[in-house]
């Protein structure tokens, strides 16, 4: 009897997709299917209930069938991409309204919950769930989790880890299993929690969290500045940590990535000087929150720290404008794979004093390779969107790129930095690891491993750390 036929006796015929029909074609790939990343599988199974999920864990364990959780979808790491006709369990049924608890400023959310419907929730509750990943309308609450997303303000905020206070998450060979709740506080054992949080699914599946939420600012006003040079904008950056204000998000695009998405911005930021933007070499956008008084207060302060060797500076009130700016923002990666089709981008972190750096060498890796390249991100992280543009129908094209993918791991490690900062390990980055920790470290990653999943059967070959 196939896989398929098999998991549709746990699970009924309706929750399971033999992996040789059309159907399953959508569960082969992730955000990495421009890199030619594509996987098999035998089935995939789509569980209605966390006892679903365990179920399905159980007979894959009990089976030797390897298993690959997925979300949205989203990822840029191939962490969702089944190997050797892995079994997919797609959480996307799990998918029941947020459980908004607004005295308390919690919520208890299924896995296959889009981050853009629980922020929703939480606004119309008067409050904020902070994470903010760039596919917030497609990307789902457990893929977040098994990633440790980011996005635009984890600057004053954090990743997703930062706000999740208890799991609900199927352990191997078949067990739920509750981590954490409802407290805000539990220092009573080891945190296997956080060991969950950002494991990619090779520990473990998450079907449900609790999550803090914090109230909604009043207000959040940008600022925008136009530098002549690298140089410029990252004394700028110095500036604004110097200044002692706290931004909610602090990005950055250099010359590349602005003149990619530039006609959106200037159609939308009536303010914005259109000749000085395309003439710009690197550009910061900050953010002020809190009350109208506060977030008001201290954009003043940003826009003065910001405004040394400025060429101009955007500040926008009109909520129209701000909205629009913020679109622009997101549609930032669209517009740059826009210009070739297709891009390899890696998510490296260097310490924030050595970003003009990461940004420069960047385009010298890009120039070795005959590769166009440029970069945009989290500044205030040191969050290195590092991007080369691709024909991804090219595979000699595409073969550069990820040879210079890794000289943007060798990159951040030799500048004190990660290999990733937001989006994993994944399967594009297997032994990236090894650049950064030493080996009593990875010593550590491999035996947790071994005791969260001693078949390796949990998303195998993601994560791995040599």
């Amino acid at each position: 009897m196939s896989v398929a036929a098999e998991l549709a006796g746990v699970l009924g015929p309706a929750a399971v997709i033999p992996g040789d029909v059309a159907a399953a074609r959508q569960y082969l790939t992730d955000a990495t299917e421009s890199r030619a990343i594509r996987g098999r599988t035998d089935a995939v199974a789509l569980p209605g209930t966390a006892s679903e999920v365990a179920a399905t864990l159980r007979w894959c364990y009990e089976h030797d069938v390897p298993i690959v959780p997925r979300g949205g979808g989203t990822g840029f790491a191939g962490g969702a991409v089944p190997l050797e006709g892995a079994v997919v369990v797609s959480m996307e049924r799990l998918a029941g309204p947020p459980r908004i608890e607004p005295g308390q400023w919690r919520a208890r959310v299924q896995a296959g919950v889009r981050t853009a419907v629980l922020r929703r929730r939480c606004r119309e509750e008067g409050l904020l769930y902070p994470p903010d990943p760039g596919a917030a309308e497609s990307s789902m609450l457990g893929g977040n989790i098994a990633t440790n997303a980011g996005g635009p303000h984890t600057f004053k905020y954090g990743v997703t880890g930062s706000w999740v206070t208890g799991l609900e998450v199927a352990l191997a060979p078949g067990e739920l299993v509750e981590l954490g709740g409802q407290v805000r506080k539990d220092v009573a054992g080891y945190d296997l929690r956080s060991l969950l949080v950002g494991s990619e699914g090779t520990l473990g599946i998450v079907t449900a969290a609790w999550l803090r939420l914090t109230p909604a600012p009043d207000a959040a006003l940008p600022v925008v500045g136009l530098y002549p040079s690298i140089e410029a904008g990252a004394a700028a950056l110095a500036a604004v940590f110097a200044s002692g204000e706290v931004p909610s998000a602090l990005e950055f695009l250099d010359a590349g990535a602005l003149a990619a998405s530039l006609p959106g911005l200037v159609r939308d930021a009536e303010g914005l000087p259109a000749d000085v933007a395309s003439a710009t070499r690197l550009m910061l956008m900050a953010e002020a929150d809190g009350t109208l008084e506060q977030a008001g207060a201290t954009r003043r302060e940003l826009r003065e720290a910001m405004a040394g060797e400025a060429l101009a500076i955007y500040a926008p009130t009109a909520l129209g404008e701000i909205a629009a700016l913020w679109r622009w923002r997101d549609g930032v990666s669209l517009a740059v794979t826009a210009r070739r089709g297709g891009k390899l981008s890696e998510d490296i972190v260097v310490p924030v004093e050595r970003l003009g750096e990461a940004i420069e060498a960047t385009l010298e890796i890009g120039a070795r390779h005959c590769l166009e390249a440029c970069s945009w991100g989290h500044a205030g992280d040191g969050n290195v969107h590092a991007t080369f543009l691709i024909d991804r129908e090219d595979r000699a094209e595409v073969g550069r790129a990820e040879q210079a993918a890794r000289e943007l791991f060798e990159l951040a490690a030799r500048l004190g930095g990660s290999v990733s900062g937001e989006h994993g390990l994944g399967l594009v980055k297997r032994g990236a690891l090894a650049l950064q920790w030493p080996p009593a470290a990875l010593d550590l990653h491999d035996q947790i491993k071994r005791v969260f999943d001693p078949k390796g059967l949990l998303n195998p070959g993601k994560k791995l750390s040599r």
